[in-house]
């Protein structure tokens, strides 16, 4: 199963599994899970360090490194994702998790997310 993990589930993946959720972390440990990130997560990452938050505190460079030494594919953003964001219903107005969300849709990656907002989305998109 191809897997796309929301920003939060990266940062935990990579530096604090522990806040993991369970179902999460079994997706994840899966054989059967193909893991994937999206070059946006990297992008909201340097933006919101960037802005002083503190749940964002890590370098990016570091994290996308971590990542594909880990064996998740990288995702880049595309125009395609870009125009099918007009098509997503005004459920969640953060640009970053709309542009998972036509990402997931258009290459048919289930998008995990911890986040309820994000989870009412119709199509690919599973929260843990």
């Amino acid at each position: 199963m191809k897997l796309l993990l929301d920003t939060h589930l990266l940062l935990w993946a990579a530096g604090q599994p522990d806040r993991l959720p369970d179902e999460a972390r079994a997706l994840i440990d899966s054989p059967e899970s193909e893991l994937f990130f999206s070059a946006a997560s990297i992008w909201e990452v340097v933006i919101k360090r960037g802005l002083g938050r503190k749940d964002f505190q890590v370098d990016a460079r570091l994290l996308r490194r971590g990542l594909l030494d880990n064996g998740y594919g990288e995702l880049p953003v595309g125009s395609e994702h870009v125009v099918a964001i007009e098509s997503l219903p005004s459920i969640h107005k953060d640009p970053f998790d709309r542009v998972l969300v036509a990402q997931a849709q258009v290459e048919g990656i289930t998008l995990l997310t911890v986040d309820p907002v994000v989870a009412q989305y119709p199509g690919p998109v599973r929260a843990v």
